[in-house]
């Protein structure tokens, strides 16, 4: 029963921040509604970075119970990721307030990064559910680590924005994921092994 109900409880969990976003959302209020364009942006890059974790983190753990319930929920915070990138590019698209504001910037590097990252995670996000995973078959695993892809643009666009001054607060979400990814590496490729008989 508990593992029927849990992915709704985590549902509910992924969207507390979004809910304490509604009244700004639907508000008059043009400065707040501009100031969620920050938090949109920081918890997609969160949950994403929460859902790459997952593998690593299972390797240096050796199996710990939470790791697994991570791996697999991980796709929960992959849509949440999703979720609030779109919240993120409808707040930035209301606030530039036409499409000449919008086209002006979209070639600048802080803004064309973000928008590679979005457009990365429309198919990712298309195909998380059960069914995809099954049509696809084995082009599924592939094409889910585009989501790396999708990191990468996703920190850059971070960083660079209002002349690199977000550095610093994505050096600090993202360096775990770097070294854990790092880790991951090692231990796939490069880690000692025992010798096998012969």
């Amino acid at each position: 029963m508990r593992s029927q109900l849990s992915p709704y409880w985590l549902w509910l969990l992924l969207a507390v921040p979004a809910l304490a976003m509604v009244p700004t959302l639907t508000g008059t209020d043009a400065r707040a509604f501009h100031g969620l364009l920050h938090p949109t942006g920081e918890f997609a890059a969160r949950f994403m970075i929460v859902s790459l974790l997952a593998t690593p983190l299972l390797l240096l753990t050796k199996g710990a119970t939470w790791a697994r319930w991570l791996k697999s929920n991980r796709r929960y915070f992959g849509v949440a990721a999703f979720f609030y990138a779109a919240l993120h590019t409808y707040v930035y698209l209301v606030g530039k307030g036409s499409i000449d504001r919008i086209l002006a910037e979209a070639t600048d590097f802080d803004i064309a990064t973000g928008w590679i990252a979005m457009l990365i995670f429309i198919p990712l996000a298309a195909t998380s559910m059960d069914y995809a995973v099954r049509k696809l078959g084995r082009a599924w695993k592939p094409l889910q680590r585009l989501t790396y892809v999708a990191a990468v643009f996703t920190a850059l666009h971070w960083a660079s924005l209002h002349g690199w001054r977000g550095l610093a607060p994505t050096l600090v979400h993202f360096l775990p994921l770097i070294a854990l990814t790092l880790y991951r590496l090692w231990w796939l490729y490069l880690r000692a092994r025992p010798a096998r008989l012969a």
